[in-house]
């Protein structure tokens, strides 16, 4: 049902052959990284012109990581339209279809590290990856996969971010890319067909709201429903949550 290709050259390039080849969707696979080595959230990087089924996918992917690693998630639900001040919106703005960045992890972080270098944290990063594709594209389609930093002609030595305890960023987003690729190619929708034709409970959306403060969560309210209503009074710094 999938045939995801992998792209490589400069990122304009790999963006534009992905146009030729009629990709359904575009992802490029990022850790991230900081000097404070406690910062640490889940993040997707949208271009400032996405569509709302980007938005979507990238929303869908960054809470389920928050699920799955017990981390924070950051964002507005998840996303950041642009990217960070612009960077990473040149990653995907030669799109012609749904595209994201990813920003799972911060391998700055000890915790975060220990998971990406983890063949179980690299399983459980790339079946969200997998599954991110099969709910937002079910149908099955030719995805288009971009390693972060790795294969560029104008830096062909970049490798992104080190990792603490070893290591690079691409070459880890890399293992994890060529482990969802083999997901997706091996997906047989019929044997998923039960799973897949609605939400399970635990893949219902997450209506959490978190509290965060240089990369750290300060607090998280987790009993929040689709109908409560939630108000951010700006002028008193004060946050109203009303079951309704």
């Amino acid at each position: 049902m999938y045939d995801v290709r992998f792209y490589k050259g400069n990122y304009s390039w790999r963006q534009k052959q992905a146009n030729r080849d009629k990709c359904t969707a575009y992802v490029e696979q990022h850790f991230n990284a900081s000097a404070n080595t406690s910062s640490g959230y889940a993040v997707v990087v949208t271009g400032y012109r996405a569509s709302e089924t980007s938005k979507n996918w990238g929303r869908w992917y960054a809470n389920k990581v928050g699920q799955v690693f017990n981390i924070p998630v950051a964002g507005r639900g998840g996303i950041l339209v642009g990217g960070f001040n612009g960077r990473g919106n040149g990653n995907l703005k030669h799109t012609k279809m749904p595209a994201i960045l990813l920003e799972p992890m911060f391998v700055s972080n000890p915790q975060h590290a220990e998971w990406v270098r983890s063949t179980a944290g690299q399983d459980k990063l790339a079946r969200i990856l997998a599954d991110s594709i099969i709910e937002v594209f079910p149908d099955g389609s030719r995805i288009g996969f971009s390693i972060g930093h790795k294969y560029k002609t104008s830096r062909p030595r970049d490798r992104g971010a080190a990792v603490y305890g070893g290591g690079a960023e691409a070459d880890y987003a890399e293992i994890v890319m060529g482990k969802a690729k083999d997901i997706l190619e091996n997906y047989d929708a019929s044997a998923s067909q039960q799973e897949t034709s609605s939400l399970k409970e635990e893949d219902a959306p997450i209506n959490d709201i978190r509290i965060i403060k240089d990369g750290k969560e300060l607090w998280h309210h987790a009993d929040i429903d689709e109908d409560d209503e939630v108000i951010w009074d700006k002028e008193n710094l004060i946050l109203h949550i009303t079951t309704m």
